[in-house]
């Protein structure tokens, strides 16, 4: 079983982003890729971190504690404005390779209408490059969020089908989980020479 991260990472508290994370770490424990005591949902908008640089670095020390102990992080993104939000924009400011270097990553996508693409995309290309944060090739995109997830059973055919796919990747998740392990033991992270991505 591996240690699960879920990041939801809205600014707003009780926000679509943090049901989504309850959510898939629910439906992760029960497919047995892990369980409660071996997964953790960091909340940005219940325990906000401070824009960086801050000298009060506010809940990071926790955050980074249950990052590093984590073997798979979920990354939780809602759309503003067709963007990623800044809240999750910031986290990865404070996140390094110490927490997350070699770990596979599952981005999802919020949306409460039809897009939740963007958040995808802008992290794929900015938020990896120095905390080395391996991101899959998979993603969820949780579209008219607010019509979905909410009970223990589906809802319409779109609940249905987003959990379906919500089940499938998280197995995926799983797979990786267990295949990068020997990958982190085996790099060295402590060459100088190579502190951040190129």
């Amino acid at each position: 079983m591996a240690n699960i991260a879920f990041i939801a990472g809205s600014s707003r508290a009780n926000s679509q982003s943090s049901k989504v994370a309850r959510f898939l770490r629910q439906r992760a424990c029960i497919l047995g890729l892990t369980t409660e005591q071996d997964s953790s949902v960091i909340d940005l908008g219940l325990a906000p971190l401070p824009l960086w640089p801050a000298e009060d670095q506010g809940p990071w020390a926790l955050y980074a504690e249950q990052l590093g102990d984590a073997d798979a992080v979920v990354v939780i993104s809602p759309e503003w404005n067709g963007m990623a939000c800044p809240a999750i924009k910031n986290f990865f400011i404070y996140a390094s390779k110490a927490q997350l270097a070699h770990k596979p990553g599952l981005l999802v996508g919020v949306s409460s209408g039809v897009g939740g693409s963007y958040p995808i995309s802008e992290l794929r290309a900015s938020s990896y490059k120095n905390c080395r944060l391996c991101y899959l090739p998979e993603h969820l995109i949780i579209r008219q969020v607010e019509q979905v997830l909410n009970l223990p059973e589906a809802s319409s055919d779109d609940d249905q089908r987003i959990r379906e796919r919500i089940d499938y990747t998280l197995g995926v998740l799983g797979l990786y989980s267990d295949a990068l392990e020997s990958v982190r033991a085996a790099v060295d992270m402590h060459d100088k020479r190579f502190t951040n991505g190129m």
